[in-house]
């Protein structure tokens, strides 16, 4: 398999869009671009529209991720367990596609022999824990998600405990949508750990509007922006531009 890194956008929030863009069209981009979108759902006393799961469904559906809705306090397990699980089945379309030009013929993991599709397995088990991650993470902070963003920085923490345990690369950075001057604003930059999140966090302003469907492309353009810094940094465009996975 060709060397790159896995690109993910993972979105946390509570409840609909209602400013920019279409987040399911944003979505559906950012999957033509090989970055899946996961998106976590932020439940606190039972309370979520139908509208807001559809929304949250639809999302992770168009960005070829996971969709989760969970209550607030079992956010660290679910962060870990959708950005792991977003990681296998990217990993498995991967093989699946390689498989059908190894077969010249529309076979599917699933298809193969037992003894052939657990060796296939192992193998995809063993790229989850050697292969970089690239993670941007949406942070909704509309006024509803003041009394959640504690839980969401806790998560984040153990995410990134989670993900540096593993032998490849990591790499996280991190949006809030809205922002105090804009609709989505940076707020760690490219680093392989979140601990500087324990003294942002408490600072941050909260919201009414939620702009998910700008956060989701303001996102896209981060992924790029870093490639480009790089490549400047080495003068080598070749050098640096990664494989679509």
């Amino acid at each position: 398999m060709k060397k790159g890194s896995l690109k993910q956008i993972l979105l946390i929030t509570d409840g609909c869009s209602n400013q920019g863009e279409n987040p399911v069209a944003m979505a559906a981009l950012a999957k033509e671009h090989g970055i899946t979108v996961n998106v976590i759902g932020v439940v606190e006393n039972d309370s979520i529209e139908e509208k807001g799961i559809k929304e949250i469904e639809g999302i992770a559906a168009s960005g070829g991720g996971i969709s989760q809705v969970v209550f607030a306090e079992a956010l660290s397990q679910t962060v870990q367990m959708v950005t792991r699980k977003a990681m296998t089945q990217t990993l498995q379309g991967v093989v699946n596609k390689e498989l059908r030009q190894i077969l010249g013929k529309d076979m599917d993991l699933e298809e193969l022999p037992p003894d052939q599709r657990g060796e296939v397995m192992e193998v995809v088990d063993e790229l989850g824990e050697t292969t970089d991650v690239e993670v941007v993470v949406l942070i909704d902070t509309s006024a509803s998600m003041k009394s959640k963003l504690p839980t969401v920085k806790e998560a984040l923490l153990d995410l990134s405990l989670s993900l540096n345990a593993r032998m490849g690369n990591n790499r996280f950075a991190v949006l809030i949508f809205p922002g105090k001057r804009k609709e989505v604003e940076r707020l760690l930059d490219w680093t392989p750990n979140l601990d500087l999140l324990t003294s942002i966090f408490p600072k941050l302003a909260v919201g009414g509007i939620t702009p998910t469907g700008p956060a989701i492309r303001e996102a896209m353009t981060y992924f790029k922006k870093k490639r480009s810094l790089r490549g400047l940094l080495s003068g080598d465009d070749e050098q640096y531009m990664e494989e679509s996975m």
